[in-house]
Parts: C-alpha cells; sequence; structure tokens
C-alpha cells in the first residue's frame, strides 16, 4: 500500500497543478451538496404541502432532522479514524445518502395517515446516517493529498469549498424548481440522481485517492467476529443506527430525551473520573468541588437564555414557551432541560479536563466554551432559513412566480462572491495588525444576524401586513445572514483547533459538534413558534411570524453587542501571544463547510477555506 504522500501511478498524477484527487473529491462532494441542499430548499413545504402537518410541527421535525445531521458525524469520524478509514466511510456514506434520496421521491398520496409516510421518515433517517459517515470525512481526505508544508493547500481547500457552495447553489435552484413546478417527485428524484453521480465519480476516481483515507489497521478489518468480517460488522451497526434514526426523527421529543440521557452519563463519567479514577482510587472532595462549580456555572448560564427567551412578553414565542410540544409527550420546558443538561455534561467533561492544564490553557478553554455557547445562538437563527423563512417566503412575499424554494440558493450565491472579498480583506487588516479577533468576529456574525431578521420586520410593516412583502427584503436579510455567517463561520474550527490542548482536541470536537446540533434543534424550536395554528387570515400567521422574528432579532442584536463588550476579555484569555503549534489542527480538519454549522474556513495550518 502506498505511503501518505508517495507519488506512484495514478494517485500522483495531476490537473491544474493539483493532485488528481482533488477534483475527483471536488466533483463527488459537490453533487453531494447539490442533492443535500435540493432536497432541504424543499423539505419544510412538503411537510407542510403534502403530508399536511403544522408550520409548528414542520418547524420541530425540520430542527430534529438537521440536529441529527449534525451530531452523527461524531460517530461516522470516529469509526472512520479508529477501523474503516475515511474513503470506505465515504463510500458507504454515499451509497446511503443515494438510497435515501431516492426514497425521498416516492410520495404516496399525501397525508399523515398515508402509509408511505414511513418510507419518507426512513429517507430522512438514510440521509442523517449517510451524511453522518460522508460529511465527517471527506474533507479529511483533502487534506490528505499534500504534506502539511504545501503551499497549494490553501488553494486546493478554495477549490473544494468552491465545489460545496457551487452545488448547494444549483441544487436549491433546480431541484427547487422541479419539485414546485412539476412535483415533488422529480425534485427529490433530481436530488438522488445528484447524489448517484457523486458516488459514480468517487468510485471512478478511486485509483487516484490510493494512499489516502486507508485504513488505520487495514488487518482489523479482515477479523471475524462471529463468523462475520468485521469490516461488514461496522456496515451492519450502520444499517442498525438508521433503525435508530427511524425511530427518533419520527418522535422528536426523543431527540431531546437522547440528548438528555447523554448529558447525564456524561456527568456520571466525569464525577466519577474525576473523584476517583483520577486520584488513584480514592475518593477525592476536591476534585468534586471543581466539577460541581463548572456544572453550577454552566446551569446558571443556560438558565439565564432559557429564562430570556421565556420571559418574552406579549409575543408568540413567549406564548409558545408555555405550551406543550405538538409532537411527542414533552413540553418545551423539559426540552429546555434536557439542552440544559447536556451542555452542562459537556462543561463537566472540560471542567475535568480544565484541572489538569496549566493556567494559559486553562484560559484558552474558558475562550472556547464562550464562542461554542455564541455559536449556538447564531446557528439557531441562521438556521430558520429552511424553515419558517422557508413558508414566510413561499406565503407572504412578491415572488414574482419564482419558487419559494430557490431562494434557498441565494446563501450559497452570496458565500461564493463575498468569501474571496472577506479574505481579502482579513488577511490586509491583518498585515496592519487591525485585523478583528475571533470573539470580535463572532459578535459581529451575531449582530448582523439579528439585523437580516429586523430589516425583514421593518420591510414587512412598510409595505403593509395586509400586502406581499418587496422581495428585495429576502434578499437583504440573506445577505446580512451570509456576512455574519462569513464573520463567525471561517474562524470557528480555527478558534477551536488553536485554543485546544492536544490531549483535549477530541473533546473540543464533540463539544462544537454537540453545539452545533444544539442550535439546529433549537431552530426548529424557533420555527416551531412561527406556527399560527388557530389563528384565522393570512395577516394573523405573518403577524405572528413578524413578532418573532422581530423579538429574535432585537435579542440577536443586543447579545451581539455585548459579545463585543467581552471580546477584549476573551481575546486575552486566548493567549495568542504564547500559542505554540501542537499539531492538533489535522485532528479537527475538514468536519464540516462553509455555511454549515461547525463550518471550519480557516485552519490552523494557515488555510483560508474560502
Amino acid at each position: 500500500m502506498a505511503t501518505q504522500f508517495e507519488t506512484t501511478g495514478k494517485e500522483g498524477s495531476e490537473f491544474l497543478g493539483h493532485p488528481t484527487g482533488l477534483f475527483v473529491l471536488f466533483f463527488a462532494e459537490m453533487w453531494e451538496r447539490f442533492s443535500y441542499y435540493g432536497m432541504r430548499a424543499l423539505l419544510t413545504l412538503y411537510l407542510v404541502r403534502h403530508w399536511m402537518y403544522s408550520d409548528s410541527d414542520a418547524g420541530l421535525i425540520y430542527g430534529s432532522y438537521t440536529a441529527l445531521v449534525y451530531i452523527t458525524p461524531v460517530l461516522g469520524g470516529y469509526l472512520a479514524d479508529r477501523y474503516l478509514g475515511q474513503r470506505k466511510a465515504v463510500l458507504f456514506g454515499a451509497v446511503l445518502l443515494a438510497f435515501g434520496h431516492f426514497c425521498m421521491a416516492f410520495e404516496g398520496g399525501g397525508g399523515q395517515n398515508d402509509p408511505a409516510i414511513n418510507i419518507f421518515w426512513l429517507a430522512l433517517a438514510f440521509i442523517i446516517v449517510g451524511s453522518g459517515f460522508l460529511k465527517a470525512n471527506i474533507s479529511v481526505i483533502v487534506g490528505q493529498l499534500y504534506p502539511r508544508t504545501d503551499v497549494r493547500r490553501d488553494g486546493a481547500y478554495t477549490i473544494f469549498y468552491m465545489g460545496i457552495n457551487l452545488g448547494a447553489a444549483i441544487g436549491a435552484l433546480i431541484c427547487g424548481y422541479l419539485g414546485e413546478t412539476y412535483g415533488w417527485k422529480y425534485g427529490f428524484g433530481l436530488a438522488g440522481i445528484g447524489m448517484l453521480l457523486g458516488l459514480i465519480v468517487f468510485v471512478w476516481g478511486k485509483p487516484y485517492l490510493i494512499g489516502r483515507g486507508e485504513p488505520e489497521n487495514p488487518a482489523k478489518l479482515e477479523e471475524r467476529v462471529s463468523g462475520i468480517k468485521f469490516e461488514w460488522l461496522l456496515y451492519a451497526i450502520g444499517v442498525a443506527a438508521v433503525a435508530l434514526v427511524w425511530i427518533l426523527i419520527q418522535y422528536q421529543s426523543l431527540v431531546g430525551f437522547l440528548l438528555a440521557l447523554f448529558g447525564v452519563a456524561l456527568i456520571g463519567a466525569v464525577l466519577y473520573y474525576s473523584m476517583y479514577v483520577l486520584n488513584g482510587g480514592k475518593w477525592a472532595l476536591d476534585s468534586f468541588v471543581k466539577v460541581a462549580t463548572v456544572i453550577a456555572l454552566g446551569i446558571v448560564f443556560v438558565a439565564f437564555l432559557l429564562w430570556a427567551v421565556g420571559s418574552i412578553s406579549g409575543s408568540a414565542l413567549g406564548a409558545f414557551m408555555e405550551q406543550p410540544v405538538p409532537i411527542g409527550s414533552f413540553s418545551l420546558p423539559l426540552y429546555g432541560l434536557f439542552a440544559t443538561i447536556g451542555c452542562v455534561g459537556m462543561l463537566a467533561v472540560m471542567g475535568q479536563q480544565i484541572s489538569t492544564v496549566t493556567k494559559e490553557a486553562r484560559d484558552r478553554i474558558f475562550a472556547a466554551m464562550f464562542l461554542i455557547f455564541v455559536s449556538v445562538i447564531f446557528w439557531a437563527l441562521f438556521e430558520q432559513a429552511g424553515s419558517s423563512l422557508n413558508l414566510f417566503t413561499d406565503r407572504h412575499v412578491d415572488r414574482g412566480g419564482v419558487p419559494a424554494s430557490m431562494f434557498q440558493s441565494i446563501n450559497a450565491i452570496y458565500i461564493i462572491l463575498l468569501a474571496p472579498i472577506f479574505a481579502i480583506v482579513w488577511t490586509t487588516l491583518g498585515r496592519k495588525g487591525m485585523e478583528p479577533s475571533a470573539p470580535f468576529k463572532f459578535g459581529l456574525g451575531v449582530i448582523q444576524v439579528g439585523l437580516g431578521f429586523l430589516v425583514l420586520v421593518w420591510g414587512a410593516q412598510a409595505a403593509g401586513i395586509e400586502n406581499a412583502t418587496p422581495v428585495l427584503f429576502i434578499f437583504l436579510i440573506y445577505l446580512l445572514h451570509t456576512t455574519g455567517e462569513l464573520c463567525l463561520s471561517p474562524v470557528g474550527l480555527s478558534a477551536m483547533n488553536r485554543l485546544a490542548p492536544s490531549h483535549m482536541a477530541s473533546i473540543i470536537m464533540g463539544t462544537w459538534f454537540f453545539a452545533s446540533a444544539t442550535g439546529n434543534f433549537a431552530a426548529g424550536l424557533i420555527a416551531s413558534a412561527t406556527g399560527a395554528e388557530g389563528l384565522e387570515g393570512e395577516t394573523a400567521g405573518k403577524e405572528v411570524v413578524l413578532g418573532v422574528y422581530g423579538t429574535v432579532g432585537m435579542w440577536a442584536v443586543g447579545i451581539g453587542l455585548g459579545v463585543l463588550v467581552l471580546a477584549p476579555f476573551i481575546k486575552r484569555l486566548m493567549h495568542l501571544d504564547t500559542l505554540k503549534d501542537d499539531n492538533v489542527g489535522d485532528d479537527m480538519l475538514g468536519q464540516a463547510e462553509l455555511g454549515e454549522p461547525g463550518a471550519a474556513g480557516v485552519n490552523t495550518s494557515g488555510e483560508v477555506r474560502t
């Protein structure tokens, strides 16, 4: 087997000055993103129009779906790193994704009592698990095409991420148009064809990827467990995960319940290890006090956020906080409890680790925790694009006959146009010593996502509640959300890479993904609050949506300003002047894409992903 940077055979061939394998990955990922964003553009509309779910229910389903999409890469990345290797994991994920997207094309008669809805749930489950295996690993292979010191790495990631956004833009445009104009099955079917093309490209390009993304221990995969090859046993685990997710996605309350179990398990494990194992098999009260302090601080912080949302008086969001969740048997306060326990569990893990590092490293961990919390708020608002904002565009905007789902492409198009400009601006400011710090950029990002909602609310009210909102304001909200994203997303994992001690890289990664999933789940709750079930008239429904958007917009601007005020303090905690390269960058490299929660954008080796 070829070693990582040998250039024998096709794996050593080049095209346009880069390894040919880069372009194999470019087109494979482009078609995968084509299918994902093509399906995403239609999902909420499909839930409401075809399966006849209420806006509130559709928001919860969408939030649970995207939350699971961003938590499964933890499992997929782990199995790839330990056993399968990235290439086999990507191939398996692509097969699951293709199957899931084609299953989406089976419409049935519509309505929640149609037996065909079970195929719909199964399709979502295949897509969720498939994303977990593919999403966490394909970008890692890009990094393995080059030595860490290769000057071409920057250009390689620029090319690769251009393919991601190109696929996202085209997918939303074409699949959205076909789905709304000719029938859902055509839009979803085209998404399936796109994923199949990505799979074909990846299989065809295997000779160009030899020696990249290989299993750590190939012999382990050949071992037999109860007569079954270990490799096939891992695939069976993936299929079993599809069955589990098939249940979860139907009962959204279970998603929150599992977050609770996960959080409780983390707390129990941390208390045991910090109080007993790490103290030589003796119970130690001082370690308990350290961990309990971190837990208490986490509870206070998350409880404040829940109070802030729940105390919004006179708004649809405030009223929603007092109502049972439409799907499942758990109320929203319990959802808040689940989120609290989960976040506190992660804090406890960090707290236990914090006690074993130096003061500077401890300060950096606190800075990373702060940025992670801010990212949850940002993505909870940003992800309205695929749910409540999609429905608002469909019902209340003067679109000139253009299908609402096609507007989902605006974000990706803006990224293609603006990302190079942002890269130039940050680089220019950096050379002059004027580049804003990561915490300051996070604050700018949250402010802009809030301003986007406020601009839309102002535009709708200026045009008159009873009149259609000018489409200009949809372009403006996406513009502000995209510029906010470009302030926050490209420094996300980069900051995690730089701030995490080497022995905590996996914990930071897990926390980042957990926070991304939490943000998406919260996005579903906010989208659900925009539902106007029980109110008569289209105007009443529009007022509910604008009320929620106005409220979350003001809160976002306020929180963003608070982050700006705290930015100098957080920057000092980062101790950038004494930061040393401990080679943790590749542990987290390529775990997510620009335009999505957890996007890396910039990594520790200095590559700017645009």
